[in-house]
């Protein structure tokens, strides 16, 4: 039985995600829990849960007396986002490289096998974003840095809608994965400069593709 309800609470996730996504359900549409079950052909048990994950997302909103809505995806918060993370990211990897070990720079090609391996399977765009950021997590790990990884864990969450927008609908993971490889490359030769140059071109080339997506959807 809980395996049932696990996949039929993922079922409506994904169902949900993808119309947030598309545009099918528009920023600041309510999303009624009863008609949700109707539409969907579940009770609103596995609903509830489902706009609880989508909240955990960025993609669902909870108001007092006015219950889920859908929230806004927006181009000037995506620069804003982005922009951030390639400044404070790229000062984190640098900082990360003069100590890195060589333990943390294995983890990080395993996960690369495992994001690899992800694609195409089932939630991939969840498991495909998690290992994301345990990869970035990896290389950023010799910096000791605590308060400037906890602020780069609050802009990526915020970011993650958008990252995983990017993944399922403007094509992110073909793009990923030989940056990520670039990436890491410059980060075992202990290239600093090369690496946070690579990084930044890789956040902010994903920055691009997403504007293009939302205006282009906006036009549509």
């Amino acid at each position: 039985m809980a395996i049932e309800y696990k996949t039929r609470t993922q079922l409506v996730v994904e169902t949900l995600r993808e119309k947030i996504l598309s545009g099918e359900i528009v920023a600041g549409q309510a999303l009624r829990q009863t008609a949700l079950a109707d539409e969907l052909n579940v009770s609103r048990i596995p609903v509830r849960e489902a706009l609880l994950q989508l909240e955990a997302e960025g993609l669902v909103t909870f108001e007092p007396h006015k219950g889920a809505s859908a929230t806004e995806l927006s181009a000037a918060q995506v620069d804003e986002l982005f922009e951030l993370r390639a400044m404070i990211e790229g000062d984190l990897l640098a900082a990360s490289l003069v100590h890195i070990t060589d333990h943390a720079l294995a983890q990080a090609t395993d996960i690369l096998v495992n994001l690899d391996s992800a694609l195409g399977k089932e939630n991939a765009a969840n498991t495909w974003s998690e290992l994301n950021s345990d990869f970035h997590n990896c290389l950023y790990s010799g910096a000791n840095r605590p308060q400037t990884a906890n602020l780069v864990n609050i802009l990526n969450k915020n970011a993650d809608r958008y990252i995983r927008m990017h993944l399922l609908w403007a094509g992110g993971i073909s793009k990923a994965g030989p940056e990520h490889a670039e990436l890491l490359a410059f980060c075992q030769a202990r290239d600093i400069d090369n690496a946070v140059a690579k990084l930044k071109q890789h956040i902010l080339n994903s920055r691009d593709e997403i504007k293009a997506f939302l205006l282009q959807r906006e036009a549509s």
